[in-house]
């Protein structure tokens, strides 16, 4: 498979050699790209004596010559991948500004695109620089998230580059794609629930509904038609999938039901509250000396619902987030609610679950065998979930 991995110009750029040559251990033909800045880390011939192949610079380069080089490798190359990406490549690529053979052949490749970027951490958390992240994820590109710790600048917070191992197994992910589930379609309910105290407050919990977003686009990427109910959440949603926008859990199961009876697969990844208040103040609640009971009453259980209305035949799954071993409720889990499959993960470790990149399955199956996806990028665990029930 043909990869373009464009460098820009952050002093992690030398460790772009070290992933070029992972890449090709995998099997990849590599060809690098780099933006003039990267020029002032590593240079040219670095690349071409890694690759074997002509690294490209500016954008009216022409190795063949009459041939347009920004167009040929857009059309020829599996997978872009950006490593190091700063602030200034990604700003330009999620704004369509095309100045250099980099941005010129991001704009015109059509592909699956991977991004992991660097730079100082105050420069990654700027609102302009996240709001880019999220235009380009919203076109289907995937984040490998820097990770944090000391910066070259000196200071420390969230802007390293990525390991390498896990920028190449991002790419392994993304380039083993198959069109498994062609022509079905996917019901996914996803994100947290908010269940009013009064118009102003709100009971909820931690999900960012990250892991609902990834299944969804690793969903479409396999060739399926996906409807996604989603309660409110910051993260970016695939823009070619069905998104309905919901509140509280009621809203959820209504909006579910009036797709469930047409899923082939349905995914309940949401986390929905288990309760709600009983009497909702209309108006906001003000604070006095005495106290405040608050009374609830049980939310309907959305995926069992969801589940009696599917369509006979229908490949149904939960998610069940637990803390520590949680094996034993996720079986009671899957029975109860009369499940194909459940995904266990562990939301007591911090390097997983609730708000985290990363994730960690344990996939148990009706017949009693169980498998794990071992530590991956929520997307890479999605794609490897998927590929996993599409053998069943």
């Amino acid at each position: 498979m043909n990869v373009v991995l464009g460098v820009s110009g952050s002093i992690a750029a030398y460790r772009a050699a070290d992933l070029a040559r992972e890449l090709m251990r995998s099997g990849f033909t590599v060809t690098v790209c780099l933006t003039d800045a990267a020029q002032k880390f590593v240079t040219p011939a670095l690349f071409e004596g890694l690759t074997g192949q002509p690294c490209l610079i500016d954008a009216f380069e022409e190795p063949e010559r009459g041939r347009m080089a920004h167009i040929d490798l857009a059309r020829k190359a599996d997978l872009l991948i950006v490593a190091p990406a700063t602030a200034n490549t990604l700003n330009r690529i999620a704004h369509g500004i095309g100045d250099d053979m980099l941005t010129t052949l991001a704009l015109a490749y059509e592909g699956r695109k991977l991004f992991a970027p660097a730079m100082n951490p105050s420069m990654y958390a700027n609102p302009l620089t996240q709001e880019s992240i999220r235009r380009l994820e919203e076109t289907g590109a995937v984040f490998v998230q820097p990770i944090e710790g000391d910066v070259a600048c000196g200071e420390n917070g969230q802007g390293k580059l990525a390991s390498v191992e896990q920028i190449a197994a991002a790419a392994r992910a993304l380039a083993g794609i198959g069109r498994q589930w062609a022509g079905k379609r996917f019901l996914i309910t996803s994100g947290p629930t908010q269940e009013p105290i009064d118009n102003v407050r709100f009971l909820t919990n931690r999900s960012s509904g990250k892991m609902g977003a990834a299944l969804a686009q690793a969903a479409l990427w396999m060739g399926a038609d996906v409807t996604l109910i989603s309660g409110p959440s910051n993260s970016s949603l695939p823009r070619n999938a069905k998104v309905v926008r919901v509140r509280t859990a009621q809203e959820m199961l209504q909006a579910a039901l009036a797709e469930a009876g047409g899923a082939d697969v349905i995914i309940g990844a949401a986390a929905v509250a288990d309760y709600r208040p009983s009497n909702p103040f209309h108006g906001k609640l003000r604070r006095t000396a005495e106290m405040m009971a608050l009374e609830l009453v049980p939310n309907p259980d959305v995926l069992a619902e969801i589940v009696a209305h599917s369509k006979p035949g229908a490949l149904k799954v939960g998610f069940a987030a637990e803390p520590n071993d949680g094996l034993d409720y996720a079986r009671q889990k899957l029975a109860r609610k009369g499940l194909d499959a459940i995904a266990l993960n562990d939301i007591s470790r911090a390097d997983i679950g609730f708000d985290a990149s990363q994730n960690e399955i344990t996939l148990l199956l009706k017949s009693g065998s169980t498998r794990t996806s071992g530590m991956l990028g929520k997307l890479e665990c999605a794609l490897w979930l998927l590929a996993e029930l599409s053998n069943l």
